[in-house]
């Protein structure tokens, strides 16, 4: 790949880094926040942080336990 598709892609890319940052900042506040989730809490941290934008999805639907 050549500097000029790379470059030419990054506009392309950009809004879905965007959208992983703020699901993944989003993910970490709502961690921080709950006393419980569903299964240890450490397992929910490797997994937003290391899941990316599909980690913090699977937290929202699966991980938070409702009070």
């Amino acid at each position: 790949m050549d500097t000029q598709e790379l470059v030419r892609l990054i506009p392309l890319l950009a809004p879905l880094l965007v959208i992983q940052l703020a699901l993944m900042i989003a993910a970490l506040v709502d961690w921080t926040r709950r006393e419980r989730t569903r299964g240890p809490k450490w397992v929910w941290l490797v997994v937003i942080l290391l899941g990316s934008m599909v980690g913090s999805l699977i937290y929202f639907f699966i991980g938070r336990e409702e009070a």
